[in-house]
């Protein structure tokens, strides 16, 4: 078995309204609603479905926890450009030095409206 890459992840988040203004407003993601009233937030060629707490979709996570995501997004955004950006919604930590999948990179660091952490990183 050879695997590809990521397609999509699920997010469990307390109050999808919050979750959406989040990811699409502070990160500039696109909201897509799909199927029978399902959410999902797209940037670049994958997604990152969103579950409400307590209505998650079957099959689910064995534990459905907002919270709980330690997430790495690489940016096309000049690392500089989103520092600014964030400092001024008052959100970024950082910036950090990583080791990525590829290589070197520089995060910053932010945390969603459930807490989960959220970095977003450049490669050197």
């Amino acid at each position: 078995m050879e695997i590809d890459r990521i397609d999509h992840v699920v997010l469990t988040a307390r109050d999808l309204d919050a979750t959406v203004a989040f990811y699409c407003g502070v990160l500039g993601m696109r909201l897509e609603r799909f199927g029978e009233g399902r959410l999902a937030l797209a940037f670049g060629g994958q997604k990152i479905n969103l579950h409400r707490l307590g209505d998650e979709i079957a099959p689910k996570a064995a534990v459905p926890t907002p919270g709980s995501l330690d997430l790495c997004l690489i940016v096309r955004t000049p690392l500089a450009e989103v520092a600014r950006v964030l400092a001024a919604a008052g959100v970024a930590l950082g910036p950090v030095r990583r080791t990525g999948a590829s290589g070197p990179i520089t995060s910053l660091y932010l945390r969603d409206p459930d807490s989960n952490l959220i970095e977003l990183a450049a490669y050197d």
